[in-house]
């Protein structure tokens, strides 16, 4: 009995000291004790930590202002600038999950179209090469084309189109991708498949040229001629010029089927320029405008004197200057109006 105390007791410290190893090993991020503040020092403060990048410091004073004050119109405020704060983080789960928040409570308010469209942001960011799984490409452009259709006369539906063509070039992209693996390993009917998605689906693409000359070669291959020549004279048509094209044009010659356009001389690859894939958070539209960001200096003297300093991980907080709005300057729906 003293052998399986004894043994019991030493499993116990084990499991505690495991437990205190694995504690230790995790290194939490700081967080602002809490201590009641006034709204406008909390929001301000977190306003200034959005402008000069403190990023996670911004995160806790909004988060504040939401946990001390829930009800407010300062809260409302704060959930976006929380999503931002977290977009601006790399933390694309909890800007989208704060960006949802936002748009579930406030679906009538005017910002609800920014936090529509930095969720397509945070989806559009996390796009990999073609090579890998395109899942977040087509949740970022399910999201843009929604920002086209509810908001069509805004900025960010402008800029979403544009996101919007980067997205089908890519999604063209891994269909060649595909197409041209299946013709490697002698699967004709396969890639033929594939080349032909890209003609109906992404024809606006910059891969249009190379998917038409894909299907006349390997139309070729399974003996289909006249396929083949048709889907030459698409090319020729729509892309003379084009480097596919003179490729297509010989390989049509060769087999006695010249085409009618003879290829236009031309040093450039294609008339439709390959769309560079640009991930650019200096290029993302910012928070656009609360009538005018609230500082601390706006309170009374007696208010100010009240007012505690606020505990932060690094420094003692400065509220944002009056004339500093920064990120803040322009975002509908965030004033006084409710």
């Amino acid at each position: 009995m003293l052998r399986n105390s004894r043994t019991r007791t030493a499993l116990v410290v084990g499991c505690a000291a495991l437990a205190l190893t694995a504690c230790a090993g995790k290194q939490k991020k700081p967080r602002l004790a809490y201590e009641e503040r006034p709204v406008e020092l909390l929001y301000a403060t977190g306003a200034d930590r959005l402008d000069r990048g403190l990023w996670n410091q911004a995160v806790q004073y909004f988060g504040e202002v939401e946990r001390q004050h829930p009800y407010s119109e300062w809260s409302r405020r704060a959930i976006l600038m929380t999503a931002y704060a977290h977009y601006q983080g790399n933390d694309y789960a909890e800007a989208i999950g704060d960006a949802d928040r936002f748009i579930s409570l406030y679906p009538g308010n005017p910002a609800a179209a920014y936090a529509h469209y930095l969720k397509a942001i945070c989806y559009f960011e996390q796009i990999v090469d073609v090579g890998r799984d395109q899942a977040a490409t087509g949740q970022a452009l399910a999201n843009l084309t929604e920002i086209v259709q509810r908001y069509p006369r805004t900025e960010y539906a402008a800029d979403a189109r544009l996101k919007i063509d980067m997205v089908n070039d890519q999604l063209a992209g891994k269909e060649m991708t595909i197409g041209r693996y299946y013709l490697r390993q002698g699967d004709t009917l396969a890639a033929i498949g594939r080349f032909k998605t890209v003609i109906e689906r992404y024809q606006t693409t910059s891969h249009t040229p190379e998917a038409l000359y894909r299907l006349v070669e390997a139309y070729l291959t399974l003996g289909l001629a006249e396929e083949a020549k048709r889907n030459g004279a698409v090319l020729g048509y729509n892309y003379p010029g084009d480097a596919w094209y003179r490729d297509a044009y010989k390989l049509l010659t060769d087999k006695g089927l010249r085409p009618a356009v003879e290829p236009q001389r031309s040093e450039r690859r294609s008339l439709v320029s390959h769309l560079p894939f640009v991930k650019d958070k200096d290029a993302t539209i910012k928070p656009p405008a609360a009538d005018e960001a609230p500082t601390a200096e706006a309170q009374t003297p007696a208010q100010a004197a009240a007012a505690p300093a606020a505990a932060e991980p690094e420094a003692a907080p400065q509220p944002a200057p009056k004339k500093k709005r920064g990120l803040l300057s322009r975002i509908p729906g965030l004033g006084g109006d409710k």
